[in-house]
């Protein structure tokens, strides 16, 4: 009998090892795969990889890092595919009329900070000075006289036309060349940016370009969005054609060829918005902007603002 008692205490203990040698576990170490080993041969497909690229898909809770220096980003190459899985939500720019403490505009610097990433001004951060642009859908008899007083005031001006402006005023454009303004693409035909393919977007600003390139010999590299539209998608398409999208910091009611402002009044407001980096957008068809405007370049002046050539070389 205590012969039997031994041989089943030294079973179970026989058994009792086995089991504890199949466990994987030795002195308390576990047997999780070492951390400073690593899988050669597993990677992680890149976002530029065509055959995971779905241009149907669009999430606009998706946005590139925040705060890239300029000196990072690159221009984007036209690849529809990876433009058109951006958001396409068209969003509205207006600059409002609210302020913050110094001055500039609340919206102009909020949209400033969330479309970082895309070649895209609401406002500049140059202190102290002032840019001027003018939209040109039509002529309207007045932009002769803005030219004039430009001149006079040594102020230089970017004039943003479309392609009936451009073909229609063709001693206009040539003056504003050779006087040193900049000439801005404004589209071909004034669509809404976001309601069109991308193809046809592409083509609204390619085709004026290449018209005032071949009749001109003049180079463009702003663009202004009509009535302010775009989209994540479109802001892609424009820095895509080697593009800079123009916004503004400063505008008003300006534009009813039929209904001009006041101009006393409107003095006041274009002089006391005036703020570091701003981008005043105005528009030519309006005689109250050819009435004032000299008076305007001279009151902001005495606020200690300088008027600057708008910056192509960014």
């Amino acid at each position: 009998m205590k012969l039997y008692k031994i041989i089943l205490c030294l079973f179970v203990i026989s058994l009792c090892l086995s089991l504890a040698a199949c466990s994987g576990f030795s002195d308390g170490e576990s047997s999780y795969p070492d951390p400073s080993i690593s899988e050669p041969d597993i990677s992680i497909p890149e976002l530029s990889d065509p055959e995971i690229s779905d241009p149907e898909i669009s999430d606009p809770d998706i946005s590139l890092p925040e705060n890239i220096p300029d000196s990072e980003i690159e221009t984007m190459s036209v690849d529809f595919n990876k433009i058109d899985a951006l958001d396409s939500k068209a969003v509205s720019f207006g600059s409002g009329t609210r302020k913050t403490p110094d001055g500039k505009s609340e919206s102009a610097l909020i949209f400033k900070n969330k479309y970082s990433n895309y070649a895209a001004d609401f406002i500049l951060d140059e202190k102290g000075k002032i840019f001027l642009t003018f939209d040109e859908g039509y002529e309207n008899g007045y932009t002769a006289k803005i030219l004039d007083i430009l001149k006079e005031k040594n102020v230089s001006a970017v004039f943003f036309v479309t392609m009936h402006y451009a073909k229609t005023n063709p001693e206009l454009i040539r003056r504003m060349i050779d006087e040193g303004h900049i000439i801005g693409n404004h589209t071909a035909s004034h669509p809404s940016m976001p309601a069109v393919s991308l193809k046809k977007a592409a083509e609204e600003i390619t085709s004026l370009h290449d018209y005032i390139k071949e009749t001109y010999n003049y180079e463009m590299s702003l663009f202004r969005f009509p009535e302010g539209v775009f989209s994540e998608k479109t802001l892609a398409l424009v820095e895509s054609l080697n593009y800079r999208s123009v916004f503004w910091s400063f505008a008003y009611a300006d534009w009813r060829k039929d209904s001009h402002p006041d101009p006393e009044a409107t003095l006041k407001k274009l002089t006391d918005f005036a703020h570091d980096g701003a981008i005043y957008l105005l528009h030519a068809v309006s005689s109250t902007n050819a009435q004032i405007l000299p008076d305007a370049i001279d009151a902001i002046r005495e606020k200690g603002y300088e008027f600057s050539k708008y910056p192509t070389d960014r």
